[in-house]
């Protein structure tokens, strides 16, 4: 019986000293990796800024601004060219089939859509994951140089005008939702720049605030 008390004390005591070395171990895997995820992370936003608003000479990231719609905060990225106001992009999210879909939405001055990029996403492969370029100029679904404060963008199937990706209408629910959202962002930024005749205070970068899209009509 003595036997057995030592064993179990041992195993208990060499258990404890693997967990708290692998601890350690994760700590410190997590402080070397933490600053080139966080640089990869920006560089991939700043590339993204660069495609969905093009042409711009300022730093739309250093002069990110925050827009509250319904409770919800966006990240406004504004672009200038010369001084000149030409765009923003605005980062949004909507819950679709598989979780949460990001997307970047760039907007002209008068709110037409110029591109997106689509941050993030857990679609289903070769389905939901298509919005990735669905939705782009010379595509079925292409949402170029439509207008959301003009009429707000919906599926087909619910009377709108942009077509569904095949097999997945949820997911094209959901990022519509963000695209609409991003839009009503982007209107209250400049309606609020207007009002105040002043940049508002610049923060760090954060991910863009999810907006769940009410999409139980029709499954993937």
């Amino acid at each position: 019986m003595k036997k057995l008390e030592s064993s179990l004390k041992n195993m208990l005591l060499v258990l404890t000293g693997v967990t708290a070395i692998s601890v350690a171990l994760l700590a410190y895997v997590n402080e070397l990796t933490k600053e080139p995820i966080a640089q990869a992370n920006a560089k991939t936003l700043s590339d993204a800024v660069s495609a969905v608003v093009p042409g711009f000479d300022n730093d739309p990231i250093a002069e990110k601004k925050i827009q509250a719609v319904n409770g919800v905060d966006y990240a406004v990225y504004p672009a200038t060219k010369g001084g000149e106001f030409i765009g923003a992009a605005v980062e949004a999210a909507a819950m679709a089939f598989g979780g949460e879909l990001r997307v970047l939405v760039g907007f002209d001055a008068e709110g037409h859509i110029i591109d997106y990029s689509l941050l993030s996403h857990v679609e289903t492969p070769g389905l939901g994951s298509k919005a990735a370029d669905w939705f782009k100029e010379g595509n079925k679904g292409s949402i170029k140089g439509m207008n959301p404060g003009k009429s707000p963008l919906s599926v087909t199937k619910d009377g709108g005008q942009v077509d569904a990706i095949t097999a997945s209408t949820i997911t094209t629910r959901a990022f519509l939702n963000a695209v609409n959202a991003a839009y009503a962002a982007y209107v209250g930024q400049n309606e609020t720049d207007a009002a105040t005749g002043a940049t508002q205070k610049v923060v760090e970068p954060a991910e863009g605030a999810a907006v769940e899209a009410a999409d139980s009509v029709s499954a993937n």
